[in-house]
């Protein structure tokens, strides 16, 4: 075990870095799907995103010869695959299109809360003061940033639902992918997940396959790179962290999504925020250095799964213990 150990503070510092990469991708999905969801139906736009990221997933899973994930890790790529990967893209396209991106925003940002008090729950990773009172900081940040991007109040009550929906199925489809992960690997489970959320979309292929012809090249090349990146990448990144840190601390780190939306609408669209928008974002990265600070705790992370080997015993090993075993 002496091994596992000593491989904890790398891996530490890994998973900090896969969580930074899949929150910067997921801050541009939502630039990128405001793009593409001009042109492309929310159905058609998540058949899309998930095609080219189960694309670009299988590709990589062939160059690394990954086989099918084992038996104990199937209930979790399903559950996820159904729940995050297909019905959460398919709610928050549609909801995004119903509401005004403030209330989008405030609304799904209840998810990591319910990725926090689930994960307490169902995987016994416990309640931690200090994560609560960081999520509590940034998703007063989150709502600040919501309020300062209402249009004004013309949210219907579908758009509200649907973005509700696209909440509870991102906490419950985390909560569901952390198990699998205990079995599989991040590229295995993320893969498996992604052709879970593909079949689940089919039906919407045949608005897909009316919609590519009339759609802008700029459209759909924002679909392929939903795909590439802030699916087959940020999803495996997140799998990764999520393996080697509790659930409610992964959920807590994606409140620093808003503030990058907000810094990337700035830069690419030229949307300069107002002070509002730019203080919420601010409470929203306190939140998370808060949440993800303090004293590392050793009941929330989950074992990192060790490949299965057949390496023999070292000898002296073995003749000491049963020297041990003979006096």
């Amino acid at each position: 075990m002496d091994h596992v150990k000593a491989a904890r503070p790398g891996a530490e510092r890994l998973a900090i870095a896969a969580a930074t990469v899949t929150v910067v991708l997921w801050a541009s999905a939502f630039v990128a799907i405001r793009s593409a969801g001009q042109d492309y139906s929310p159905g058609a736009l998540a058949l899309g995103r998930l095609l080219a990221g189960s694309i670009a997933l299988g590709v990589i899973c062939l160059a690394r010869r990954e086989g099918f994930p084992p038996r104990a890790a199937w209930p979790g790529i399903l559950a996820s695959g159904l729940l995050w990967f297909g019905l959460y893209m398919v709610a928050l396209n549609w909801g995004e299109q119903e509401v005004d991106a403030g209330t989008a925003a405030l609304l799904v940002n209840v998810g990591p809360i319910l990725i926090a008090l689930l994960g307490g729950w169902l995987l016994k990773e416990g309640f931690p003061p200090r994560l609560l009172a960081g999520m509590a900081v940034s998703f007063a940040g989150a709502a600040v940033v919501g309020v300062s991007m209402s249009d004004g109040g013309s949210s219907s009550l579908l758009g509200v639902g649907l973005c509700l929906l696209a909440a509870v199925t991102y906490a419950a489809g985390v909560v569901s992918q952390k198990p699998a992960l205990r079995h599989g690997s991040a590229l295995q489970v993320t893969t498996f997940g992604c052709v879970v959320g593909t079949v689940v979309c089919l039906p919407f292929s045949g608005q897909l396959i009316s919609e590519v012809p009339d759609a802008s090249l700029t459209a759909t090349l924002n679909v392929i790179y939903l795909g590439v990146f802030p699916t087959a990448l940020a999803f495996t990144t997140w799998a990764y962290a999520l393996a080697r840190t509790s659930a409610g601390k992964m959920g807590a780190t994606t409140y620093a999504a808003p503030a990058l939306v907000v810094l990337m609408s700035w830069l690419f669209l030229a949307e300069i925020p107002g002070w509002l928008t730019l203080l919420g974002g601010v409470l929203c990265l306190a939140g998370v250095a808060v949440s993800r600070g303090g004293k590392k705790t050793t009941a929330a992370p989950a074992p990192v799964v060790e490949p299965e080997t057949d390496v023999e015993p070292e000898p002296e090993l073995v003749q000491g213990s049963m020297t041990r075993a003979t006096k």
